[in-house]
């Protein structure tokens, strides 16, 4: 297990020995291979790492799930024939003789068979507890509301700029225990609350709660215990970072620790700040690079930009490496990802927006005023928290999705409201709108399950149908503009 103190630079050192990795096992879990019953709740690509992990170290283990056949079982069943998968709902018989969960981050731990396996003795062990106790190099990890998929990657690029080899996964991409597999100098993982809540030993280099704002609150009681869990991430003796312009994140900070602050709004050790004509990321009194050369929309990226910044000088990385790196970097689909523009507008496909607080960034990044396209499963979230940055930010709402009218009672016609019946409508309403020099801002504020696969789906919707408009054009004589087609020709080249 490696533990949080000196700067990065050492070389890569092999992975920690089976025999350390069960004695840590034993130490912090009371799992005694030889006699320990490890079930593993969910066969997803979590679970299925963890299958892996526990096979290696020839823990005795079986997998159950609620899905009568989940998508990766047949997968599974030629990978690891002989352990046993009960399908089909969770049957108590199972969880009676487990002596450990390994409970993946998609499952509650509310269930009635998990929290009777708890409180009948059962321990719970994460993915992450499994990965901590066998990694042996520094791990940066990263969580918030929004931005954590940004700064995870932005950092990892900032990293493997510095001449690093780094493992990036977690909450993002590759699954934790997953990374163990390939040489390692530095870990780079985002971290989800889910992840968290049931993490207890990961002691990281550098970490930081980018943000808080209300999200899963159909899984956490209310916004203060979902802060908790994320706060879990600053377990251990590690470098904090801390959003100084999120008082829940601010509230974080604890005495004796090492602590790096970032701001967008006000002085902190990393902040902007405006010198002539123009406006710079800045570390202290250094001025690190001009904030018009991150290739990014928004001032959230900013944040974004800042926050990787100071998880880099906390792990000894090189200012003028990372600001290259931050120049290089295009960002993420379907995170304020330009998609097209057409006679003069602005289509920006931001559907990983699936709360309220990534909405309100993305519209507080825009200095004139959008049609926003918005709507889907608000996860019990209160949508009246929306409505000061529509009514500042928005032109008009094109609402869609299980909680369309939601939304709409919320904004109680501070701006004018349209509904679609779907993604082809609600662009179609939308470029009705909208006028040359407008912008037509896909930001859903929710969830995408109630009418897409996931978020990437309601993307990949929206982007195919602002393309269609282009076709529209043509076939009415309309010109696009060069900038549309050469957008045209990369975004069909990537399908």
């Amino acid at each position: 297990m490696y533990k949080a103190s000196a700067p990065v630079h050492a070389p890569y050192l092999p992975p920690v020995g089976k025999a350390e990795i069960t004695a840590l096992l034993k130490q912090n879990f009371a799992l005694d291979p030889q006699n320990a019953k490890v079930l593993v709740v969910g066969l997803g690509i979590t679970g299925i790492s963890a299958a892996h992990y526990l096979q290696k170290l020839g823990i005795n283990f079986a997998i159950i799930d609620s899905r009568e056949k989940p998508p990766l079982m047949d997968e599974f069943f030629q990978q690891m024939p002989d352990i046993p998968v009960f399908a089909g709902g969770f049957d108590e018989a199972a969880f009676k003789v487990a002596t450990h969960l390994v409970v993946s981050p998609g499952v509650s731990l509310n269930e009635k068979a998990i929290s009777k396996a708890i409180v009948n003795g059962a321990k719970i062990i994460s993915d992450i507890d499994l990965f901590a106790c066998s990694v042996n190099a520094p791990v940066v990890a990263i969580s918030g509301s929004n931005g954590k998929s940004t700064v995870t990657t932005m950092f990892g690029e900032m990293a493997k700029e510095a001449g690093l080899q780094v493992g990036v996964g977690g909450n993002l991409g590759t699954p934790a225990l997953d990374l163990l597999g390939q040489p390692a100098q530095l870990y780079v993982l985002e971290l989800s609350s889910f992840q968290l809540e049931r993490t207890s030993v990961l002691n990281a280099v550098a970490a930081t709660v980018l943000n808080i704002s209300p999200d899963h609150l159909d899984r956490h009681a209310d916004i203060a215990e979902y802060a908790q869990e994320k706060q879990r991430i600053f377990k251990g003796n590690g470098v904090m970072v801390i959003n100084a312009d999120d008082p829940m994140v601010n509230a974080m900070q604890e005495e004796g620790r090492s602590v790096f602050t970032f701001s967008i709004k006000k002085n902190a050790d990393f902040y902007l700040q405006k010198k002539g004509v123009e406006e710079y990321l800045m570390y202290k009194e250094q001025c690190l690079m001009p904030l018009a050369e991150l290739p990014l929309e928004g001032r959230h990226n900013a944040a974004n930009a800042l926050a990787a910044l100071a998880l880099g000088v906390a792990v000894g990385l090189d200012e003028q490496v990372m600001c290259n790196a931050l120049r290089k970097f295009k960002g993420l689909s379907h995170r304020m990802q330009r998609v097209a523009e057409i006679r003069g507008v602005t289509w920006v496909n931001d559907s990983k927006a699936t709360n309220i607080g990534a909405c309100v960034a993305a519209l507080e990044g825009y200095e004139r005023k959008v049609i926003l396209i918005a709507g889907g499963d608000a996860k019990g979230a209160d949508m009246n928290e929306l409505t000061p940055a529509i009514r500042e930010k928005a032109k008009s709402v094109v609402l869609m999705g299980k909680d369309a009218e939601l939304i709409a009672q919320a904004l109680n016609g501070c701006v004018p409201v349209f509904f679609a019946a779907n993604m082809t409508q609600a662009v179609q309403i939308a470029a009705g709108l909208a006028g040359a020099g407008d912008s037509v801002l896909l930001s859903p504020a929710c969830a995408s399950l109630d009418q897409f696969k996931n978020y990437q789906d309601r993307g990949e919707n929206f982007t195919k149908a602002v393309l269609a408009l282009v076709g529209s054009d043509r076939s009415c004589g309309l010109a696009a503009s060069p900038k549309t087609s050469a957008l045209v020709s990369t975004s069909m080249a990537g399908r």
